[in-house]
C-alpha cells in the first residue's frame, strides 16, 4: 500500500482551513496536491498554503489531477453529484456533514459507496471532539452513574467568512437542506447520541429570528431515546453577542458533567467524590483540535485498511433527526426519528 495519502479539497471555503489543521497536526501521511472550487481566489489560497495545483472544476481535476482521495467541502445541495462522481473514478471519499440534505439523496450516495472498493468517511467532527470523548470515558466509567438527562444549549454567531459573498449558500434553503439544525446542529446531536443512544422520537419548534436566513436560526426540542433517557435541545445562529456558557450538561445518578465547549472551562465532574467539581483529564478548549482525529481517522483507514470510528450511516441519525424535528415543527406533535 501506498505511504502517501494524495487528496485534492473539492471546496475551498471557511470549513478548508479547520480540515487542514486536521492534517498539519494528526496526518502526517497526507498530502493536499489539488484545491478545487469555482471561486479561483479560494482555490489558489489553499494552493499556496499547500503547494497544491489549483482547478476550478471538479471534472477538470478528476481529468486532469493526481491525487488519490478528495474531501468534499462544498455547500450542501451539491455532496450527491460530487460523492457520486468521485465513488465512480475511483477516489477515496471525506464528505463533509450532512451527507446530503435528503434521504433519498443519501440512499444515492450509500449505493454508490458500496459498488466502490474505496473508504467513504462521512466527516461529523464531533466523533473526536476532545471535550466529547473525555465526558463519554467518564460516562463508560459510571462516573455519574445512570444516565437520565441531558441538556444543549448551543449559541452562535461563527463569524461572516461562513456567509461570505452577496448570497451566502447557508442562507438559501435550496442550497443549504435547512438552517442550524441541519448544519451546526448535527455537532451536537452527534455527542447526545454517543453518550445516551439512539434517538426514538422527537417534538420541537423552530423560527427565524435571522430574517437573512431562509431557514430556521432558531430551535427548541426535546429528544426521547430508546434508552429511555430525555434531553433537551436548543440552538440559535445569528449576527449577534452571545454571553458565555456551558454547551452540554449530561445529568446522572449519581452526578453532573457539564462541558463548556468553547469557553476555555473544559469539561468538569460533580459527583459525590467531587462535589465541588473536578477538570477531567485533557486538552480542552480549541474546537478545531476535533478536526485531528476526523483526518486521522481518514488517513489510517484509506492507507492501512482501518476500520473507522463511526461508519457513514452513522451520521443518518443526525440528519433523521433534524428532519424529524423540522416535521414536528409543522405538525406541533411528536415525530419517529426512525420512521
Amino acid at each position: 500500500m501506498s505511504n502517501t495519502l494524495k487528496i485534492a479539497y473539492v471546496g475551498c471555503g471557511a470549513i478548508a482551513s479547520f480540515h487542514l489543521h486536521g492534517i498539519t497536526n494528526g496526518a502526517p501521511r497526507t498530502k493536499i496536491t489539488a484545491a478545487i472550487d469555482i471561486d479561483p481566489a479560494a482555490a489558489e489560497a489553499i494552493a499556496a498554503k499547500t503547494g497544491a495545483e489549483a482547478f476550478s472544476s471538479l471534472d477538470d481535476a478528476l481529468a486532469n489531477g493526481d491525487f488519490d482521495a478528495v474531501d468534499i467541502m462544498t455547500p450542501h445541495h451539491l455532496h450527491e453529484p460530487n460523492a457520486i462522481a468521485c465513488l465512480e473514478a475511483g477516489k477515496h471519499v471525506l464528505l463533509e456533514k450532512p451527507m446530503a440534505p435528503t434521504l433519498d439523496a443519501c440512499d444515492r450516495i450509500l449505493a454508490a459507496a458500496a459498488a466502490s472498493d474505496k473508504v467513504f468517511m462521512l466527516g461529523e467532527n464531533a466523533q473526536y471532539w476532545p471535550e466529547v470523548c473525555a465526558a463519554g470515558k467518564l460516562i463508560k466509567d459510571g462516573a455519574i452513574g445512570d444516565i437520565i438527562t441531558a441538556i444543549v444549549d448551543f449559541r452562535s454567531f461563527p463569524g461572516r467568512e461562513w456567509f461570505a459573498g452577496s448570497n451566502p449558500w447557508r442562507f438559501d434553503k435550496s442550497q443549504s437542506g435547512g438552517g442550524t439544525v441541519i448544519d451546526g446542529g448535527s455537532h451536537f446531536i452527534r455527542p447526545l447520541r454517543m453518550w445516551l443512544g439512539e434517538i426514538d422520537k422527537v417534538i420541537g419548534i423552530t423560527d427565524r429570528p435571522w430574517k437573512e436566513m431562509q431557514s430556521e436560526s432558531l430551535a427548541y426540542a426535546i429528544f426521547r431515546f430508546k434508552s429511555g433517557a430525555t434531553a433537551s435541545f436548543g440552538c440559535l445562529m445569528m449576527d449577534s453577542i452571545f454571553a458565555p456558557g456551558p454547551a452540554f450538561r449530561i445529568t446522572g445518578s449519581t452526578g453532573e458533567i457539564v462541558i463548556d465547549a468553547f469557553g476555555g472551562g473544559g469539561v468538569m465532574l460533580y459527583n459525590r467524590e467531587f462535589p465541588e467539581g473536578k477538570l477531567a483529564d485533557g486538552e480542552f478548549g480549541d474546537y478545531m483540535n476535533s478536526f485531528i482525529g476526523e483526518m486521522t481517522d481518514f488517513e489510517q483507514a484509506a492507507l492501512d485498511g482501518k476500520a473507522l470510528e463511526a461508519g457513514p450511516e452513522q451520521s443518518l441519525g443526525e440528519l433523521r433527526t433534524a428532519l424529524a424535528v423540522y416535521r414536528s415543527a409543522k405538525t406541533q406533535q411528536w415525530e419517529d426519528v426512525w420512521a
